[in-house]
């Protein structure tokens, strides 16, 4: 097997929001290579969490890039204001905006990678069109909303689908997978083609969030080893 650039993406989400800098800085150390923010309203998923201002205090602490998921209603109303934040990933949901091409063409347009997710019961088929303009898909393996849930199996055949879907058509895009995923199962994960691994409560809900980063980063490699 060729090995794969594989990133590690710590969640704030499970974060101590009292220390935040300091977390980021902690995983920094421990080799992350993005920040994932998950923005939720309260109307498209069922919790509230935060907004363009967080980003733009995380821009300060860290170089890392923000990767903005957005789980929220009318996600066009606030593009621009991530974008201005110091979001570099902007991932939105088919289901959230009704002229999807639109949308990811002016995230780009702001100069940020645009992304779209994909929740566990909605097809791959949504991807159809709109594959071609974006530079990520975000695989949900949980279903969004709260953080700590247990990985969905069936997502490991999705995200093989979609590595193939990918290859077939010749694009390069990368895959992204959040929700339920440790050092026991981001080999798997990572074998069936995910290249960007988000993990919370893996690495905030540990002791030494850096170590915990190294651990995955290297359970995430394990596949690729000689």
């Amino acid at each position: 097997m060729s090995t794969q650039r594989v990133d590690i993406a710590p969640s704030i989400l499970s974060a101590d929001f009292g220390r935040l800098a300091e977390e980021v800085r902690s995983v920094e150390r421990g080799g992350a290579a993005v920040i994932h923010v998950d923005v939720m309203d309260g109307h498209f998923v069922p919790n509230i969490t935060i907004g363009a201002p967080v980003v733009k205090s995380l821009r300060k602490a860290t170089s890392l890039p923000l990767d903005a998921h957005l789980m929220i209603e009318e996600p066009d109303r606030y593009v621009e204001d991530f974008a201005a934040a110091g979001a570099n990933m902007i991932s939105v949901h088919p289901e959230a905006v009704p002229h999807l091409h639109r949308t990811v063409t002016a995230i780009r347009g702001l100069g940020v990678s645009p992304g779209v997710a994909i929740n566990p019961a909605t097809s791959l088929s949504a991807l159809d069109e709109i594959l071609p303009y974006v530079d990520f898909v975000l695989v949900m393996s949980v279903n969004p909303g709260f953080g700590g849930q247990k990985f969905i199996p069936t997502s490991l055949d999705k995200i093989r689908r979609l590595r193939t879907a990918i290859v077939d058509r010749g694009l390069d895009v990368r895959i992204e997978v959040d929700g339920g995923i440790g050092a026991g199962n981001v080999g798997d994960v990572v074998r069936a083609g995910a290249e960007i691994i988000v993990a919370g409560s893996a690495v905030f809900g540990e002791p030494d969030p850096a170590a915990a980063v190294r651990r995955l980063r290297e359970a995430a490699l394990a596949p690729f080893a000689v």
